[in-house]
C-alpha cells in the first residue's frame, strides 16, 4: 500500500506539474506585423512620395518589460540619396504603476544604401519616453545624433500626443498631434507640426484605416524629382495584419 500511494503521489504531482507549465505564459513572446499603405508618413511628411508603402516588423517581449524590435519600409531613394528601404532597430522597458503605463527606450533609423555616389549616407538615433492612461498616450524623442545626418541637428526634439479608442464591434477611432523642432534650421523647416484623425475597423484580423494626415506648413519637404509637396494633407489608406 505505501509503494502504491508514493506512486500515486509522484503521478499526480507529475500531472500538476504539467498542466502549470502548459498554462503559465511563457516568459517571452514574439509578435509581427505586416501592412500595405497608400502613403508612408513620419511625422506628417511622405517618406515614398506620396506613393504606396509595404511595411513589416517584429517584436519581442520579455515578462520583465524588456523588449526588442525591428520595423522595415520602402522609401523614395530619391529622397534618401540611393536607399530605398528604412530599417529601424529599437529597444526599451515598459511598464504599468497604477494604471499608468511608462516606456522608455531607444530606436535607430538606417538607410542601406544611402550615401551613393558621393552622397551623405543618413541615418537617426533617438531616445524616447512615453506614458499612457488609458486612451491617452505622450512620447517624447530626442535625437542623440544629428538629425537624419543633417549637420549641427543633434538634440533635435519631437513631442506626440495621441488617443486611441476602442468602440466595439471591431470599430475604432484614432487622432495624433506632433510638434518636430530641428535645432539650428529655419522656423519654415525646423519647427513643424503635424496631425492624424483616423478611424479604423477589424475585419477577421484585418485591420481597415482611414486617416486624414498632414502638418502646418506648405512645402515643408518636397519630393527631390517630382517636385510633390510631401507635407500636404492628405487621406491615407490601409490594412495590416497583425499575427
Amino acid at each position: 500500500m505505501k509503494t502504491s500511494n508514493w506512486v500515486m503521489s509522484m503521478v499526480l504531482a507529475l500531472l500538476a506539474s504539467n498542466t502549470i507549465a502548459q498554462t503559465a505564459a511563457p516568459a517571452v513572446s514574439i509578435s509581427g506585423n505586416l501592412g500595405l499603405f497608400s502613403d508612408y508618413r513620419f511625422r506628417g511628411i511622405s517618406q515614398t512620395d506620396r506613393k504606396p508603402a509595404l511595411q513589416g516588423g517584429f517584436d519581442l517581449s520579455h515578462a520583465s518589460g524588456l523588449y526588442l524590435g525591428n520595423w522595415n519600409s520602402n522609401i523614395d531613394s530619391a529622397f534618401y540619396n540611393g536607399s530605398n528601404l528604412e530599417m529601424d532597430v529599437y529597444g526599451g522597458y515598459r511598464r504599468e504603476f497604477g494604471g499608468v503605463g511608462f516606456d522608455v527606450g531607444a530606436i535607430y533609423y538606417y538607410y542601406p544604401g544611402s550615401g551613393k555616389a558621393g552622397a551623405s549616407k543618413i541615418d537617426n538615433t533617438e531616445v524616447y519616453v512615453g506614458a499612457t492612461f488609458g486612451p491617452l498616450s505622450a512620447k517624447y524623442s530626442h535625437a542623440v545624433s544629428d538629425f537624419f545626418s543633417a549637420p549641427n541637428t543633434k538634440g533635435s526634439r519631437y513631442f506626440d500626443l495621441a488617443f486611441a479608442q476602442d468602440l466595439g464591434n471591431g470599430l475604432g477611432i484614432n487622432a495624433h498631434v506632433g510638434h518636430q523642432r530641428i535645432r539650428n534650421t529655419p522656423p519654415q523647416t525646423g519647427r513643424v507640426t503635424d496631425f492624424k484623425v483616423g478611424v479604423s475597423y477589424d475585419l477577421s484580423g484585418y485591420v481597415l484605416g482611414a486617416s486624414y494626415i498632414g502638418t502646418n506648413r506648405d512645402r515643408v519637404a518636397v519630393g527631390p524629382q517630382s517636385g510633390k509637396d510631401l507635407g500636404k494633407d492628405a487621406f491615407v489608406l490601409s490594412v495590416v495584419k497583425t499575427f
